[in-house]
């Protein structure tokens, strides 16, 4: 015999944090709302349930030992944000005391632990915990979460070499224990520049090598860099960060970087009045004139959005890329040795992949200890690596060129992987499995690549959002601006879950279907497709699963306006209850305003329908508040 509970599986739940089952092998905990990731999107998701839906019911899971996701484990020397910072932060929850314009990363992990602190959601947030499995219930509507807790500091490893501690010292040197809990709603804040490439297999040698092997995202600051030659593998922005750093701070004799394919690289943006007077002036401003905070940062987004000309196929967009190349040229030339300038010509569009916003990379290279070269890394020996023959810039069958392509053995004593992260690979390795058994990288496989509705919501997945999510980077923006602008269109969705009013919010198929194409059809019309290079935007099958191809301005307004046909809410009874009385409402509203002007009209009284009209709409609001309160006590 069914019961209440049977039906109604949100009365069963609850909206409250609470142990079920006791001593049972099944007891789990239930939260309303589990979070995946303590970085800058799970942060706004849970400041932002606080403070829009008075919500503090939720718990915040995170595998690393700290707060901030991506700048708390990226912690090699230099690495700062290429925006300016009173951009990249929360709208929500500015920053007036920013020291620089462009932060370093430990500035920006303490602004991101006192937002935590500032909306007292510290205490929701558990560290050292892996989510590894999530599974919808369909019978009782809820999600299934499987989580590892992990000794201290070890998810701060990557997957990788997590894996392998676990081959080499067993299980038990990773994990504490496994624990089940249930949620209502399940948000993914899962970050992209967090699980770090691993060797390129087909460089034969590394476990022969004596020196130091390690990933810049991991970064070894128990290795000595002193009278030691480097070797980096990767000219990103990360690389473009710290190989100055090498020998000017850390003593090291040599440093040899190797380049595949050369970036566009930009002057970065001086602030007005240039960096001194912005770090001694700018805390002041922000702080005692009213606005200048909100005026510089629309100033800085609006000069950002303004970048977006350049990623387009038409005539005016080549010609402004065109524009630019010009100008970015006169300044590679101009800032490096002649030596360089061939093979950092890039020979495909400006924006074609993830331009390099340098102050320090350019003029590092005047010193005569570091050397950039397109030789490739062929093998490694006890002490030394071999690059050559060959080349990977420019083509070999560039006959013109006057760039090496010998072999050449030197000198290694460390060795710094700066190639990048698994950017391809969304939500790995997580694994989440929707209705009917659906696990969603298999739906990205069926589907032809990584595909989310806005890089939020996927049909058969019901009650799920990701924030920053598949096709939601900006080539030009702030990706804080595209997490808020996510977050906010999740909770008018999580609003009416946590009120009762709703039970199931789940994108249609069709919704999804055709987001993705129109995505993948617009970005063929991109130079991220279009403009001749090979970037981590895109996979091995040429699916670009990173970039939107739309203006962040495009972007922020579906967010502020959902597209409500596109989605399938299953009301509660309690929600039909009050759609109805809405619509009623509303109903009654209209037919009241319509017979009240044919009235006036009749007796020639038309200059007082604005009058009756006001008092028609005070009316009206105030006995269908009074309804709904009703209602909801009732229900």
């Amino acid at each position: 015999m069914s019961s209440i509970l049977d039906e109604r599986p949100d009365v069963m739940y609850g909206n409250s944090i609470r142990k079920d089952n006791g001593y049972d092998a099944s007891s789990y905990t239930y939260y309303p709302v589990a979070i995946i990731g303590a970085g800058e999107s799970g942060i706004a998701m849970g400041c932002r349930l606080k403070e829009v839906l008075g919500h503090d019911q939720f718990r915040i899971f995170d595998r690393q030992s700290g707060i901030g996701g991506t700048w708390w484990i990226n912690r090699y020397p230099g690495v700062a944000c290429d925006v300016p910072a009173i951009f990249y932060s929360f709208s929500f929850c500015p920053n007036p005391k920013w020291t620089t314009f462009y932060p370093e990363g430990r500035e920006i992990v303490t602004y991101l632990q006192g937002v935590c602190d500032k909306y007292q959601i510290v205490d929701k947030i558990q560290l050292n915990t892996d989510v590894r499995e999530c599974q919808w219930l369909e019978r009782e509507q809820v999600w299934e979460v499987t989580l590892q807790h992990l000794l201290t500091g070890v998810g701060d490893l990557s997957e990788y070499d997590r894996a392998k501690k676990i081959r080499e010292e067993g299980r038990e040197s990773v994990y504490v224990s496994e624990e089940k809990i249930r949620c209502k709603v399940l948000v993914s804040g899962v970050g992209g520049l967090v699980e770090p490439k691993v060797w390129p297999e087909s460089i034969p040698g590394k476990d022969k090598f004596q020196g130091e092997i390690f990933h810049s995202a991991r970064w070894r600051y128990d290795v000595d860099f002193k009278d030691k030659d480097v070797i980096v593998v990767g000219t990103g922005c990360s690389a473009a960060q710290f190989v100055p750093r090498l020998t000017k701070d850390y003593g090291a004799k040599s440093v040899t970087q190797l380049m595949r394919t050369p970036p566009w690289v930009i002057p970065r943006q001086i602030p007005p009045r240039g960096n001194k007077w912005w770090e001694k002036w700018s805390p002041w401003l922000n702080t005692h004139v009213r606005g200048f905070g909100k005026v510089t940062r629309f100033i800085i987004a609006a000069g950002a959005e303004y970048d977006w000309r350049l990623f387009g196929s038409d005539e005016y967009h080549e010609k402004e890329r065109k524009k630019v190349e010009v100008q970015l040229l006169a300044h590679l030339y101009k800032s490096v040795p002649k030596k360089y300038h061939e093979i950092l010509t890039p020979n495909y569009g400006v924006g074609c992949k993830r331009r390099i916003f340098d102050t320090t990379w350019f003029s590092g290279l005047n010193d005569p200890a570091i050397e950039l070269t397109t030789l490739p890394l062929t093998s490694i020996g006890e002490t030394t690596v071999t690059l050559g023959p060959g080349r990977t810039y420019p083509p070999a069958s560039d006959t013109t060129s006057d760039a090496p392509s010998h072999e050449v053995t030197l000198a290694a004593d460390i060795i710094v992987l700066a190639n990048g992260f698994e950017t391809t690979k969304w939500l790995h390795p997580l694994d989440i499995t929707g209705r009917d058994g659906k696990k969603l990288h298999d739906v990205f496989d069926e589907r032809g690549g990584a595909q989310m509705y806005m890089g939020t919501a996927m049909d058969g997945f019901p009650n799920f959002f990701t924030i920053f999510g598949p096709n939601t980077a900006t080539g030009h923006s702030s990706v804080i601006l595209a997490s808020e602008n996510m977050v906010n269109m999740s909770l008018k969705f999580i609003g009416p879950i946590l009120n009762g009013d709703v039970s199931i919010a789940e994108i249609k198929k069709e919704a999804e279907l055709e987001w993705a194409r129109d995505t993948q059809s617009a970005l063929k019309k991109r130079v991220w497709n279009i403009g001749g290079c090979g970037s981590w935007y895109k996979d091995e099958k040429g699916w670009n699963s990173t970039v939107y191809p739309y203006t962040q301005i495009w972007f922020t307004i579906r967010c502020m306006f959902p597209t409500w046909n596109d989605w399938d809410i299953k009301y509660t009874r309690k929600g039909l209850l009050k759609k109805s009385a809405i619509t009623l409402l509303k109903t009654v509203a209209f037919v009241a305003l319509i017979l009240g002007i044919v009235k006036q009209r009749q007796h020639g009284l038309l200059p007082r329908a604005r009058a009756y009209l006001r008092g028609v709409v005070k009316t009206v609001l105030f006995d269908g508040a009074g309804l709904l309160q009703v209602v909801g006590n009732k229900l």
